[in-house]
């Protein structure tokens, strides 16, 4: 409204005389109002700067009221700006404030500025970050029934693992953290997993004997490339290229997306698409901050988090099939194994999880959705 009434301004007769910037009103405004003799300035003034200056208090206190008001999120993550997780979760903050008009804000952190997945994972414990995105391999070691979906070739296909973690299974998977104060909100499209290697191709799990793979820092990973016959190492994202630069490591597994994007093309020269795990990036929120939140705060983070995963999958359908183009573009050989022999070395990882009944279970609800 301050905008709208000081389109015009009194002369010392009290006739419209013409048009005054808004921040020459305001200045004109703010010195009648200030001091201890600001209301006695104020009935002093001709009625239409009266009327001016209160609007203009009343414009002040409300945006003061707005400004205290605001609920503001920070979100950390390790990826670029350019990932399609990444675009997704801005998606997700562009519909919180639309949501809440205003009234609360996410802040997105890509690529590692407040810490690796594990600090941000640790950050949230504690209270002092609100939201990561962790591949759901990272989390394991918080929230155990994470592990079923880092089992290789527990899903058969996209179709399948939607069912899986938009259902009542992928539901109670993201509240098992909360008892270790880690909320999930909703689950990524991260594709699935392949070997990218320097100097040889990986066709047979007998491929990968005497090479150290670069996994992440999970159980379940490191358990899979040894059932398979290669030297898991875990090293850390930000830290790859370099090792595999300098040997340091042979290969990595990843989806085609984070390959290119992160340049490893550019060392690795051989991607085998073996797709042996589909395991989704995990939206997490601090349940101590969640805690924190009104009824209605809490519901306009978890409908943006759930409305932003159908806009993310999209993007990252077109991200997989650009990043393919371009790293044999680059010349990598993109190469296509057989599947089965891979499916067979790691079946002594499901014979011990079966062991476990929680685990058991776990399996059997999701195969059923097959």
């Amino acid at each position: 409204m301050a905008r709208n009434i000081s389109k015009f301004y009194y002369g010392n007769k009290g006739h419209l005389v013409g048009s005054l910037p808004l921040r020459r009103l305001a200045g004109l405004l703010l010195w009648r109002l200030s001091g201890p003799l600001s209301l006695l300035r104020l009935a002093g003034m001709p009625a239409a700067w009266r009327l001016a200056g209160l609007l203009l208090l009343l414009a002040a206190v409300t945006a003061c009221g707005e400004r205290d008001h605001v609920t503001v999120l920070k979100l950390g993550h390790g990826l670029s700006p350019s990932h399609s997780v990444h675009q997704g979760m801005v998606y997700m903050a562009g519909l919180v404030a639309e949501k809440s008009d205003g009234h609360m804000r996410i802040d997105v952190y890509p690529s590692e500025q407040l810490g690796t997945e594990r600090e941000n994972l640790e950050m949230l414990q504690i209270g002092s970050l609100a939201i990561t995105k962790v591949s759901a391999a990272a989390i394991e070691s918080f929230a155990p029934s994470y592990r079923v979906l880092n089992l290789p070739y527990i899903f058969t296909g996209r179709e399948h693992t939607e069912r899986v973690l938009d259902g009542e299974v992928g539901n109670e998977i993201l509240m098992d953290g909360e008892e270790f104060w880690l909320r999930g909100l909703a689950f990524y499209d991260s594709g699935s997993r392949s070997f990218y290697t320097k100097d040889r191709p990986i066709m047979h799990p007998d491929d990968l004997r005497g090479l150290k793979i670069r996994v992440q820092p999970s159980p379940s990973a490191v358990n899979m490339v040894r059932a398979m016959g290669g030297s898991p190492t875990p090293i850390s994202w930000g830290e790859l290229y370099t090792a595999l630069q300098g040997g340091v490591v042979d290969g990595a597994e990843n989806n085609p997306p984070s390959f290119y994007l992160s340049n490893h093309f550019e060392v690795c020269g051989y991607y085998s698409l073996n797709e042996h795990s589909t395991v989704p990036d995990v939206l997490i929120i601090s349940t101590k901050i969640w805690n924190t939140l009104t009824e209605e705060e809490q519901r306009w983070v978890q409908e943006a988090a759930t409305e932003s995963v159908k806009y993310q999958r999209k993007l990252w359908a077109e991200s997989e099939r650009h990043s393919l183009e371009m790293v044999k573009a680059a010349g990598v050989e993109v190469l296509y194994p057989d599947k089965g022999p891979f499916i067979e070395a790691v079946q002594p990882l499901y014979e011990q999880y079966m062991q476990d009944p929680q685990m058991r279970k776990m399996i059997e609800r999701i195969r059923a959705l097959e």
